[in-house]
C-alpha cells in the first residue's frame, strides 16, 4: 500500500506525494516563502548596517548591507533544493544539508501524531506544514511545504499504516480549498463532532490568567516606548499634565482602572480569537481526537486514543466566578511535556462534558473528592505563613538599630502592618488551597484536586500508572503525612497527590494499582 493508493481529495487532482521510493522535492511555490524567511531572519542588523551608512564615509555598510540581503536571499532559496523527503515501505526519511548531511527518519509503525499547520503565508499559496511525532520525545520531521491536498493525504497514509488510525472507505471526503483559507469545518467521514467553538464564550476570554500575560506583556512594551518619547519637552503636553494634576485624584484613579479594565478586555478578546478561530474538536473513525483552531496561523493535531493518560481541567480564580474552566489533554508523545490544549476558556458544563467523552468515562471531573483531614490543614497553614515571617522580618531590621540601610526611616507601626495584611492573605490562600485539596478514585482513573489560585483537577487513567513514589519530610513524618506520586509516561510523568495521611496514601495506592504494592508491603 502507498500513499498514490489513497482516493483524492474531492475538488482538484491530488499529486501523489509519494511515487515508489525515490526522493522527492517540497512543493515549488517553497522557492517564494524561503528567499523571504532568510531576509526576514537578518532584517535587524541590514536596517542597522544600512542606516549607519548613510554618514559621512559609510558607504561600504551600505554594500554590506545590500550583500548581506543577497546572501540570505541565496541561502533561503538553496534551502529549497537540498530539502528532500521520501515514504519508503519502513520509513519516513527527510533529507537536508548542504555541507553537512542530515537525515532524519521515522519507522510508519512508529508514527503516533501527524499535526498540519498552515501560516497565513501557507494559505495564500495554498501550502501546508507537515509534523510527524513518532512519541518517544518532544523532536518531529517537518515537511514544511506541501500542497494542502497532499498534506491531507499524507496525514491520513501515515495514520493508517501505524494503525492510529483506519483507513477511510472510498470517497472520503479530505480537507478542501475551505480548510487552507482558515475553515477548520472540514467533514470527517463517520467523525462525531465532540465541541465547536461558540463565540458566546468570548465572555470567559478577560478571566483567564494567560489574558493577564498578554496585557502585562503589552503593557511593558508601551513602558519601553513611552520613556523615550519627549513628553517634558513639548509645551501642550506639559499644560495638559498641569490640568490633569490639577483634578481630583478620584478622577484620575477611575480614568486609570477604566484604561486597564478596556485594555485588559480588548487585548485578551483579541488573543482568544486568533488562538481558538473555528475550533472543533471531532472524534475521529479510529476514536482519535483531532483539534483544529487558529485564525492566522491554522493549527490540526490529532490525539491518539491509545495515547491517552488522562485529562486536565483548570479553573483560575476569576474564571471560576464565572463558572468557566479550560481542559488540556495528557498524553504520551504529544505536544509540549505531554500535554496539548484541547478547550480554552469555557463553560464548565461544556469542559467536563468533552473531559468525560475524553476519558470515556463520566463522573472523574465532577465527582466528589475525599479531604485530607485537619493535619493537612495545619501543615498547609503553618507553610503558608513563611513568607508573612520573612516579611515581617525584614521590615523590622530598621528598628533594631541598622540606620545605614536605605529602609531605615521606615515608620515603627509597619512591621505589624506588613504581619497583620500578609499573615491575613496567606491564612485565606491557606485555607483555599486546603478546601480545594483532594482526590478520588474511580473504576478507571485516579483523580487529585489541588490549587489555591488556580484550582486544578488532573484526572489520570489507573492503567498508566507504571510506579508509586511516598515522600515524607521531617515535619510530615510529624504530622503522619506524605506526598504520593504516581508515576506514568504521560504528561510530565507523574500525578502528586500531596499532604495526604500516609495511611490514606497506602490504603489508595493498593486499590487504584491492586498487586502491585503487594511485595513491598509484605
Amino acid at each position: 500500500m502507498s500513499l498514490s493508493d489513497l482516493p483524492p481529495p474531492t475538488g482538484d487532482p491530488v499529486v501523489p506525494a509519494v511515487a515508489g521510493a525515490e526522493w522527492q522535492r517540497l512543493s515549488p511555490r517553497m522557492l517564494l516563502v524561503h528567499p523571504v524567511r532568510g531576509l526576514g531572519s537578518m532584517l535587524v542588523p541590514l536596517l542597522i548596517a544600512f542606516f549607519i551608512g548613510r554618514g559621512e564615509d559609510g558607504s561600504w555598510w551600505i554594500w554590506l548591507a545590500v550583500v548581506g540581503g543577497v546572501l540570505a536571499l541565496v541561502a533561503g532559496t538553496v534551502s529549497w533544493f537540498i530539502t528532500r523527503y521520501r515514504v519508503t515501505e519502513a520509513q519516513l526519511q527527510l533529507r537536508t544539508g548542504l555541507l553537512s548531511r542530515r537525515v532524519l527518519t521515522a519507522p510508519l509503525d512508529r508514527v503516533r501524531s501527524v499535526d498540519i499547520e498552515s501560516t497565513p503565508v501557507h494559505r495564500v499559496l495554498g501550502l501546508a506544514t507537515v509534523k510527524v511525532g513518532t512519541g518517544v520525545d518532544s523532536s518531529r520531521i517537518e515537511l514544511d511545504g506541501l500542497a494542502r491536498d497532499q498534506a491531507a493525504a499524507m496525514r491520513t497514509f501515515l495514520l493508517s499504516r501505524s494503525g492510529v488510525a483506519a483507513r477511510p472507505a472510498a470517497g472520503t471526503a479530505y480537507p478542501s480549498q475551505q480548510w487552507a483559507d482558515g475553515d477548520q469545518g472540514a467533514p470527517v467521514a463517520d467523525g462525531a463532532e465532540v465541541a465547536r467553538i461558540d463565540w458566546g464564550w468570548l465572555r470567559y476570554a478577560p478571566f483567564s490568567l494567560s489574558s493577564l500575560v498578554v496585557v502585562a506583556g503589552v503593557a511593558g512594551v508601551l513602558a519601553q516606548f513611552g520613556d523615550d518619547v519627549p513628553v517634558d519637552e513639548v509645551a501642550v503636553a506639559q499644560q495638559a499634565w498641569a490640568w490633569v494634576l490639577a483634578q481630583a485624584v478620584a478622577v484620575l484613579v477611575v480614568a486609570a482602572v477604566v484604561g486597564v479594565v478596556v485594555g485588559w478586555v480588548v487585548l485578551s478578546t483579541a488573543s482568544y480569537v486568533l488562538t481558538w478561530w473555528n475550533l472543533r474538536v471531532v472524534r475521529e473513525p479510529g476514536g482519535n481526537l483531532r483539534v483544529t483552531r487558529g485564525l492566522l496561523t491554522t493549527h490540526s493535531q490529532t490525539v491518539e486514543r491509545e495515547k491517552v493518560r488522562g485529562v486536565r481541567m483548570g479553573e483560575p480564580f476569576l474564571l471560576r466566578f464565572v463558572r468557566g474552566a479550560e481542559l488540556t489533554a495528557i498524553a504520551t508523545g504529544i505536544g509540549s511535556g505531554g500535554t496539548t490544549r484541547v478547550l480554552p476558556p469555557a463553560p464548565r458544563t461544556v469542559v467536563t462534558r468533552v473531559g468525560h467523552d475524553l476519558l470515556e468515562e463520566d463522573g472523574p471531573l465532577t465527582t466528589a473528592l475525599v479531604g485530607h483531614g485537619p493535619r493537612a490543614r495545619r501543615r498547609i497553614h503553618v507553610r503558608g505563613q513563611w513568607a508573612t515571617l520573612a516579611l515581617t522580618t525584614l521590615t523590622a531590621v530598621p528598628t533594631w538599630g541598622v540606620d545605614r540601610w536605605w529602609f531605615a526611616g521606615w515608620p515603627d507601626w509597619l512591621p505589624v502592618a506588613v504581619l497583620l495584611g500578609v499573615g491575613a492573605a496567606s491564612a485565606l490562600l491557606a485555607e483555599a488551597s486546603w478546601r480545594n485539596l483532594g482526590h478520588a478514585l474511580t473504576p478507571r482513573h485516579l483523580v487529585v484536586q489541588t490549587g489555591a489560585v488556580v484550582r486544578t483537577r488532573e484526572v489520570l487513567e489507573r492503567a498508566g500508572v507504571i510506579g508509586w513514589v511516598v515522600h515524607q519530610s521531617f515535619f510530615q513524618r510529624r504530622r503522619g503525612l506524605c506526598h504520593l506520586t504516581a508515576t506514568t509516561a504521560a504528561g510530565s510523568e507523574q500525578v502528586v497527590v500531596p499532604d495526604v495521611p500516609l495511611e490514606v496514601a497506602v490504603r489508595l495506592a493498593r486499590r487504584a494499582t491492586p498487586g502491585m504494592l503487594e511485595d513491598v508491603l509484605a
